[in-house]
């Protein structure tokens, strides 16, 4: 591939990525981010986990995950939990209000694929996740 048309591609899809989720944010109405959405997929699916895992886990530096985790609690979505044995160690954990507001912000999500994927085909949508599935085996090398 010519190194034009990857820079086209990759810029494509920032674009395509960067409009979905101002539409997603937009149609969300909780004052609440992507990244802290991922926080609290990761923290129902795996359970409480420390501030540093989770960071590490999902690409983002210490600072950020303070922040992230802080509005959290704040929001009443997350809450620290203090080990009784070592209090050193703090473990975040997802509240019945943030798995509530994770099962709305994935509805929203879910609607917003749809509305902007029914302009493709049947077979179009085949062939765009046959693509990101080969690409995703690739990075996992």
């Amino acid at each position: 591939m010519r190194e034009t048309d990857i820079f086209k591609l990759i810029h494509a899809v920032e674009l395509f990525t960067n409009e979905a989720i101002i539409r997603w944010t937009k149609s969300f109405p909780y004052s609440i981010g992507i990244s802290p959405i991922l926080v609290l997929a990761e923290l129902k699916q795996n359970g409480p986990q420390k501030q540093s895992v989770l960071a590490n886990k999902l690409g983002y530096t210490p600072a950020s995950m303070t922040n992230i985790s802080n509005r959290l609690i704040k929001q009443g979505f997350g809450t620290r939990e203090y080990n009784e044995s070592d209090r050193r160690n703090v473990y975040l954990s997802i509240t019945k209000t943030g798995i509530d507001v994770l099962t709305e912000a994935q509805q929203k999500g879910q609607e917003l694929r749809l509305e902007l994927f029914k302009v493709l085909s049947e077979e179009e949508v085949k062939q765009y996740l046959a693509l990101h599935e080969k690409l995703l085996k690739n990075l996992k090398k």
